[in-house]
């Protein structure tokens, strides 16, 4: 035998008597029994504060924010910006059943649903949550939400419950392993990619000067619907 074949099937044997089980239990008692790091002020906010101080910080950082009622106002909001911004009356969205639900046929917006193509001028998608103390947006990455419509139109619509922000970091990853855990096949496995975004794209690598838009979108817009207890 060489050790080529000796490796591999020392790596079978290794796979076939591995307790997934056993292992599971064991990362999820030390993830339980870690001690939380402190939390800053800043970052305990709830409820309606949560959601004023992430509009407070959002905006801060170059973001623009609209406020609507309820998932039936959200096509409306999508359009008025776009006039706004003397867009094309098109977006390509995600095929997230959250946006799908949507009345968007109330509007003249033409939707393409999908990953993103290097012709679209504006992408919508649905966040998995948001930070209130820096601003900040999370999104999984997965079928349902393809990131390249997140990065690659140069105008980001993101779409984000009020109920999903959450007052710090920890409170995000929390709640992602405890939805991962609860869910079935292969929903219970953390997604591939967890993206953080603060702000449209930026840099002021070229003697500190800021330019927006250079790595990725150029104008970050967010429609919270105030739903639950953090609405406004």
């Amino acid at each position: 035998m060489s050790g080529r074949e000796q490796i591999l099937g020392d790596l079978r044997a290794a796979l076939t008597q591995s307790n997934d089980g056993a292992r599971r239990a064991a990362v999820s008692q030390r993830l339980a029994a870690k001690a939380r790091h402190v939390i800053p002020v800043r970052g305990k906010d709830a409820g309606a504060a949560a959601t004023d101080r992430f509009q407070a910080e959002a905006e801060r950082v170059s973001a623009t924010v609209a406020r609507v009622k309820s998932l039936d106002d959200l096509p409306g909001a999508v359009a008025d910006y776009l006039a706004a911004q003397n867009l094309p009356a098109s977006v390509r969205m995600t095929p997230d059943p959250r946006l799908q639900a949507a009345p968007w046929d109330k509007t003249t917006i033409s939707i393409s649903e999908g990953p993103a193509q290097g012709e679209d001028t504006a992408g919508v998608s649905h966040a998995f949550g948001a930070v209130a103390e820096t601003g900040s947006l999370v999104f999984t990455s997965g079928p349902e939400s393809p990131t390249t419509v997140n990065y690659l139109p140069p105008v980001h619509i993101a779409v984000l419950r009020a109920s999903d922000i959450s007052g710090a970091f920890e409170d995000i990853w929390s709640r992602l392993r405890a939805e991962r855990q609860g869910a079935e096949g292969g929903d219970r496995f953390m997604p591939r990619t967890v993206n953080w975004i603060t702000g449209p794209s930026r840099t002021a690598d070229i003697e500190l000067v800021l330019f927006l838009g250079i790595h990725g979108p150029k104008n970050l817009h967010i429609v919270i619907i105030d739903d639950g207890e953090n609405g406004g």
